[in-house]
């Protein structure tokens, strides 16, 4: 089966979409579900690709700089941006986490959870702007 990694945004608001479908590319066999998906999985095509450059230098910036040309400072700055965007994606998915264990328990409503999730801010306060 052939993996090829696709960025896709929702074409409606933005946000990341999940697959649930994948299929065998010799005999077209599908499997429909919920996969088990990473934060890496949200990264750009071109950050992955730094990171495993990064990884295939045994972690060393100095080795990865003597084999891709860049300097050190060049690709510290990018090691940086991956570090910066990775910690966003983190804490928006702590948040998502916490606004659907409020609705699971009842103290939200969905549309309250839809409008949290969307703000991405889970405060009691944001609960009460966006009204209850």
């Amino acid at each position: 089966m052939a993996w090829e990694r696709k960025n896709i945004s929702c074409p409606y608001c933005g946000r990341g979409m999940r697959s649930v479908v994948m299929r065998c590319d010799t005999c077209s066999v599908e499997v429909r579900g919920e996969f088990r998906e990473t934060l890496f999985g949200r990264l750009s095509a071109e950050d992955l690709e730094c990171l495993e450059q990064y990884l295939l230098a045994n972690f060393s910036i100095k080795a990865m700089a003597a084999s891709s040309g860049m300097g050190y400072t060049a690709i510290r700055g990018r090691l940086d941006g991956i570090i910066e965007r990775y910690t966003q994606l983190r804490e928006e998915e702590t948040c998502r986490q916490r606004i659907l264990a409020r609705l699971s328990k009842g103290e939200i409503t969905a549309a309250q959870a839809a409008r949290m999730i969307a703000a991405n801010d889970d405060s009691p306060e944001g609960v009460e702007k966006r009204g209850r």
